[in-house]
């Protein structure tokens, strides 16, 4: 297939003369040190340009030799400034402000009702339920910051991000922006996508199992995944693997400000506990409040995605790319609140930057969107969501039983 363009110099300036390429020829520029980019039918080489892209350099070198104009751009672009004109990108300072305000007072009732009840079991269970709540609650409004959709100057969403992440909840802002904006630029993709980097310990979507199956690879029994999910996943993602990369990431990159943040919560943490606990006693309690706090933030962040397509790179536009790996979950107060609006996480990914309490209103219009091109918009109540996920694992699992056994 060949295109005609343009080819930018550096830094997206254009040259007098007109070259044309081959969609074969701007495929090959997608190397490290030589990435071109096609938007509206002009190659950019954004090489050096990528050093500088505010998500990072591996958000945009996961679209180096492609086209990153969606084939529905004119009507999506009509669709973000109907969005614009209703002002739905206008935050509402009253919700993040309440918000913010509820997770102090979750975590002074924690420490209230050691206080009064003593450490006995039931105020123990009672105020880790809290500080568990009060984790996975500044999880979601820490992601709000993290894509800068509370204030206008990007500089106050920074500094509140580091805030919420770090001091709230000892972890790493740099870590999470690594992640997170890779996961949005290239959703359920293997290689591009971390969220789907299962380290071999679980199979996802329809090729992985059967290419797993096929080359014998048997880490696990990845046909029993949908059964052991429930021991290593849900309580371990949290309390092992995120805290130990997070630690590991912060001192390898010498990441001495987050480090600084996230100090911060465990001083905070440890003074207000060990007068009630003692020192070990307050490791134990943290590493509880963790687990409990894992289960929440897997089975969000999972029943939007794993159900979804998950596969290699097949360059598809990017609207139908967000449509096939992302679904919708029933929307009640309960739902809103339980998930950070993430139950909106095909208008979240649509429109990354927009204040969650608008997705509800945007959402009738990206449907008909949706309608319009015959792009799948899927809603799910919140229980059948959860279902999914494990039967995604077993489907996958069974494929890789077949492929292991038979071929």
């Amino acid at each position: 297939m060949g295109k005609g363009g343009e080819k930018g110099e550096e830094e997206g300036g254009y040259e007098k003369m007109l070259t044309h390429y081959t969609w074969e020829e701007i495929q090959k520029h997608n190397s490290r040190t030589d990435k071109w980019l096609v938007i509206d039918r002009k190659v950019y080489n954004v090489t050096n340009w990528a050093l500088k892209h505010p998500g990072g350099i591996r958000v945009i070198s996961h679209f180096a030799g492609e086209d990153a104009t969606s084939e529905l751009v004119e009507d999506f672009r009509a669709l973000r400034k109907t969005a614009e004109d209703m002002k739905l990108f206008k935050r509402d300072m009253v919700f993040f402000s309440l918000y913010l305000a509820h997770l102090f007072v979750l975590e002074f009732l924690a420490w209230l009702t050691l206080s009064y009840f003593g450490t006995g079991w039931i105020p123990t269970l009672l105020t880790a339920l809290i500080l568990a709540t009060s984790q996975a609650q500044s999880g979601w409004l820490q992601h709000d910051f993290g894509h800068l959709s509370v204030f206008r100057s990007s500089k106050w969403n920074h500094l509140l991000h580091k805030f919420l992440i770090g001091h709230m909840k000892g972890a790493s802002g740099n870590w999470w922006n690594h992640r997170h904006f890779q996961h949005h630029a290239k959703p359920n993709i293997f290689n591009k996508d971390p969220d789907v980097n299962m380290l071999k310990v679980f199979v996802l979507g329809d090729t992985q199992p059967v290419e797993f199956g096929k080359r014998k690879i048997k880490y696990l029994p990845y046909n029993y995944q949908h059964e052991y999910f429930f021991l290593i996943g849900p309580p371990l993602l949290i309390p092992v693997y995120f805290y130990i990369q997070i630690m590991m990431t912060m001192i390898t990159r010498r990441d001495w400000v987050d480090l600084a943040w996230a100090t911060t919560y465990y001083i905070r943490y440890f003074t207000t506990y060990i007068p009630f606990y003692g020192f070990f006693g307050s490791i134990l309690f943290v590493i509880f409040v963790r687990f409990i706090e894992s289960h929440w933030f897997v089975w969000v962040t999972q029943m939007n995605h794993i159900p979804m397509t998950i596969d290699d790179e097949k360059h598809k536009d990017w609207i139908t790319m967000q449509l096939d790996s992302t679904c919708n979950i029933e929307q009640s107060f309960f739902n809103d609140w339980f998930s950070g609006h993430l139950n909106f996480q095909i208008e979240h990914h649509l429109f990354p930057t927009m204040p969650r309490h608008n997705y509800y209103k945007i959402a009738p219009l990206v449907k008909s969107l949706c309608d319009k091109h015959g792009l799948n918009y899927q809603v799910k109540p919140l229980l059948q969501a959860f279902k999914d996920i494990i039967g995604s694992l077993k489907k996958s699992g069974d494929l890789w039983l077949d492929a292991y056994l038979h071929k």
